[in-house]
């Protein structure tokens, strides 16, 4: 093995121990898109483009966007305290 090989092996193992240690969604998600360079340079250092070309596609760029806007619309959709506290004050009174 090469010392490219071994470096993006390394970053490789250090990304995906990050993204499993991490406990927000929202930083998770980023370490994943991380994640997914990292895993397309290691597929180039391999000599696999085809499967470097796929990972950068679907694991750097369209996963995460994907769970980010799942974030956001889990978000939009919870309801906030300050306004259920002030709901209830309302109804009580």
């Amino acid at each position: 093995m090469t010392v490219l090989q071994i470096s993006t092996l390394i970053v490789v193992a250090l990304s995906g121990t990050a993204i499993a240690v991490t406990p927000s969604p929202l930083r998770q998600t980023l370490l994943m898109a991380i994640f997914g360079f990292a895993l397309t340079a290691l597929f180039f250092a391999f000599q696999a483009p085809d499967a470097a070309l796929s990972e950068l596609v679907v694991s750097a760029i369209a996963m995460p966007m994907i769970i980010l806007a799942a974030l956001r619309r889990l978000a939009d959709q919870r309801p906030d305290a300050d306004s259920k506290a002030e709901g209830s004050s309302e109804e009580d009174s």
